[in-house]
């Protein structure tokens, strides 16, 4: 059974299986940028059981003449979410965006803007000491070829997820933790996307810090497999994302505070 299984060891199948993938696939020609992402976060709580969450994040690149990961911005985005807590152990989400993915010739890259919808479905395995968690989601998009003409694309992620505190047994103020996750894509085959089934392999290790139960920043690095029908490509992406829990709400209450009846009357 999945839950009764030691969770670094399925981390460690899950590295292994992926070295095989890439080893299998190295007969194809590689070609390999760098990359820095970053995404900020601003999740707000509703309701016990419903809350929202926009993002906003950036990705920049390398190309083959240049190691610089700052060299081109490739893509921008904003993400609307909803999110609802069905149990303790599963939380379903929808959202939608858009992504504006830049004209980066350099790194084979044409300008696709994209509107995206999807479901998500998130099951947790909660343990003392840490959490495993999957994700499952499914998502539409609606983006534009080299021939300036809209496709659709149906895409499929799969994601295991490990967390582990390392000086606490719970993720609360003060609590550093290292993280580690692999996720598959599937798709649809079209021509802005290539014809190719098996999209990509994720490959995610990093730690995060939470400065408090509202404000934490996560540090990653990214392996990412790319099969293509013109050449394999592989990304090694640094990656920063800060989330922020009722930022709003906090700041109403700082001010309220500050402007006190007290304060009026000395």
């Amino acid at each position: 059974m999945l839950s009764k299984s030691n969770p670094k060891l399925i981390i460690t199948i899950l590295r292994c299986l992926f070295v095989v993938f890439m080893i299998t696939n190295s007969y194809g020609q590689n070609t390999t940028y760098n990359q820095f992402w970053n995404e900020i976060q601003f999740n707000q709580t509703l309701s016990k059981k419903w809350s929202t969450e926009i993002d906003l994040s950036a990705a920049y690149s390398s190309t083959e003449s240049s190691s610089n990961l700052f060299e081109n911005t490739i893509q921008r985005s904003i993400r609307g979410w909803a999110h609802y807590y069905f149990s303790p152990r599963w939380k379903f989400s929808t959202f939608i965006a858009h992504y504006n993915n830049k004209d980066v010739p350099e790194i084979g890259q044409f300008e696709s803007p994209e509107w995206r919808f999807a479901l998500q479905g998130i099951y947790y395995f909660h343990k003392t000491g840490y959490t495993l968690s999957t994700r499952m989601r499914t998502e539409f998009r609606h983006m534009k070829n080299q021939d300036d003409d809209y496709e659709n694309v149906f895409r499929y992620r799969q994601q295991i997820k490990y967390i582990q505190p390392i000086n606490s047994k719970v993720l609360r103020e003060g609590v550093i933790y290292a993280v580690a996750s692999d996720e598959i894509y599937l798709k649809s085959g079209t021509k802005v996307t290539g014809e190719s089934f098996f999209d990509r392999n994720r490959l995610n290790v990093g730690a995060g810090y939470l400065f408090s139960d509202d404000i934490q920043i996560e540090l990653t690095y990214c392996n990412e497999f790319l099969p293509r029908n013109s050449g394999n490509q592989i990304t090694n992406a640094a990656s920063v994302t800060i989330s922020f829990n009722n930022l709003l709400r906090n700041l109403q209450k700082r001010i309220a505070n500050n402007h006190s009846p007290k304060d009026e009357e000395e």
